[in-house]
């Protein structure tokens, strides 16, 4: 029990009782040689999570869960995510190819479906999100 909802956005947390934890450094150590295509076209979405750390229940973080993705895709097309400065750096292999603004080479002449023979991507469980318990009614509640 806390003596206030941690979740509320109108409740300031105190440094004092919790005080912050470095979790590591950026270092920005030179400016885009191409304004446009390294800053212009980033798209930064919070979706996009290493395996293990999950989003939490918050309200205005389940509202950008939802909404940076579509946003991206409005702004900069449906393949944002293969514009070189969103794309991994190491290569992978999805079924998510084709559409308007693609900009490589679309994985070749690999099958777009599943399953298929030619030892194409599949699920790995190790990643699937943790299952959430409810006890009583869930619903969406206007606050």
């Amino acid at each position: 029990k806390f003596k206030f909802n941690p979740f509320d956005l109108t409740k300031v947390w105190s440094q004092k009782e919790y005080p912050l934890i470095p979790v590591g450094k950026m270092v920005l150590d030179r400016n885009p040689k191409n304004y446009f295509a390294e800053v212009e076209q980033i798209a930064f979405c919070p979706i996009h999570m290493p395996p293990g750390i999950e989003a939490s229940p918050d309200k205005m973080l389940q509202g950008r869960l939802y909404s940076y993705s579509d946003t991206h895709r409005h702004r900069l097309g449906t393949n944002y995510h293969h514009i070189p400065v969103n794309a991994p750096l190491c290569a992978t292999k999805n079924y998510q190819r084709d559409g308007p603004m693609c900009t490589n080479d679309n994985q070749a002449g690999a099958p777009n479906y599943f399953p298929n023979s030619f030892a194409g991507p599949e699920d790995d469980l190790k990643h699937a999100n943790h299952p959430q318990n409810f006890s009583g009614d869930v619903k969406r509640y206007r606050t």
